[in-house]
C-alpha cells in the first residue's frame, strides 16, 4: 500500500461517492475503484461496501481509515522534517543516548559543532539504558556507553568523555540530604531500593552496603521507578551521577565508595570522518573545562 492508495481511501471515506473521491483527487473514477480494489486485496477485508447509492465503510474499514489518518499524518510530518534537513543541511551524525542528562553537556556541544560545520546537523537518538544495537548496526555515528561493556567489542573506537561517580538519592526534606557526604554507615535502619538494571559497579556498592548493615531492601525495575518510589517516601537508592537530571527534585549526594563508572563515546573504527572527530573533541573539551561538575 502506498501513500497514493492512502488517499484514495481516505478521500472515499470522508466522501462515501467514487465520482466526488474521484474529481477531489484528480483523478478517474476507475483508477479510484482499482486503487481501492487493490488495498482490499492486499490486507484481505473489504474497507467499503458499494452500493448503488456510493459506498459506506464497513466496521473494519472504519477502524482502519481511523489508523490510516493517524499514519497519514506521520508521513507528512516525516516528509516536511526530511525537507526542512534537506534544505538546511548536507550531512548527518546521530548519537545514540539512554537519556538526555547522560551527557549533560550535549545542547552546548552541538551549539559549538553546528557553528564550526554549518550545514551538518547532529541528532540524539534515545536508546534503553546498555543498548547499543543500532550502533553496532551502523544505524547509529555514535553511541554513549559504559567503558566496560564495549572493551571487547571488534572494530569500534573508544574515546574517554567521563567518570561517574555514585551518589545517594534521597528527598530534599530528607536529613541524609543535609550532609556533604554520604558514608555506608549513615543508611543504618533504612530501606534501600537495588537493582533497576544497576551497573556491576553499582551493583558491588549496594551489596557491601548490605551485607555489612543488614538493610532492609527491594528491588525496584528501574530508574524512572526508583525515582517515584523515593518521592513516595518508600526508601533512597544509589545511582550513578550520570542519570541526575539536575532539576533538583531529589538530593543527589555523593557515597563514599572507590568505585566509578567510565562512561565513554564510541565510534566506528572505520569511521574516520573529520566532523566525527571534532564532535568527540567539543563534548570530551566540555567535561575538562568543567572539572568540578559533578557527574
Amino acid at each position: 500500500m502506498n501513500s497514493k492508495q492512502i488517499d484514495c481511501i481516505l478521500e472515499l471515506a470522508q466522501s462515501l461517492n467514487f465520482n466526488r473521491a474521484a474529481e477531489n483527487l484528480f483523478i478517474t473514477q476507475p483508477t479510484l475503484t482499482y486503487h481501492i480494489k487493490t488495498v482490499e486485496e492486499e490486507i484481505g477485508f473489504a474497507i467499503f461496501h458499494r452500493s448503488g447509492k456510493g459506498a459506506a465503510l464497513t466496521p473494519a474499514g472504519q477502524q482502519f481509515c481511523l489508523m490510516l489518518r493517524g499514519i497519514r499524518e506521520e508521513m507528512k510530518r516525516a516528509i516536511e522534517q526530511g525537507q526542512n534537513n534537506s534544505r538546511r543541511y548536507q550531512l548527518g551524525l546521530t548519537i545514540g543516548l539512554p537519556l538526555r542528562s547522560a551527557i549533560y553537556f550535549l545542547p552546548q556541544a552541538i551549539e559549538e559543532f553546528e557553528r564550526l560545520h554549518e550545514g551538518v546537523s547532529v541528532t540524539p537518538e534515545f536508546i534503553p539504558l546498555h543498548s547499543v544495537d543500532r550502533f553496532l548496526r551502523g544505524e547509529q555515528d555514535i553511541v554513549f556507553a559504559r567503558e566496560e561493556d564495549m572493551k571487547r567489542v571488534p572494530d569500534i573506537k573508544i574515546h574517554p568523555l567521563f567518570r561517574s561517580k555514585i551518589y545517594l538519592i534521597s528527598e530534599t526534606t530528607d536529613p541524609l540530604a543535609q550532609k556533604d557526604i554520604i558514608r555506608p554507615d549513615d543508611l543504618a535502619g533504612r530501606t534501600l531500593m537495588v537493582g533497576g538494571g544497576s551497573q556491576p559497579e553499582l551493583r558491588a556498592v549496594q551489596q557491601r552496603v548490605l551485607q555489612k548493615l543488614h538493610l532492609d531492601h527491594f528491588n525496584s525495575n528501574d530508574h524512572d521507578t526508583t525515582l517515584t518510589n523515593v518521592a513516595a517516601h518508600k526508601g533512597i537508592c544509589l545511582a550513578p551521577g550520570f542519570l541526575n537530571d539536575h532539576n533538583h527534585e531529589f538530593a543527589w549526594t555523593p557515597f563514599d565508595c572507590k568505585e566509578t563508572i567510565s562512561c565513554v563515546l564510541c565510534t566506528h573504527a572505520s569511521d574516520k570522518r573529520t566532523v566525527v572527530a571534532d564532535f568527540i573533541r567539543i563534548l570530551q573539551n566540555c567535561y575538562a573545562s568543567h572539572p568540578d561538575f559533578l557527574v
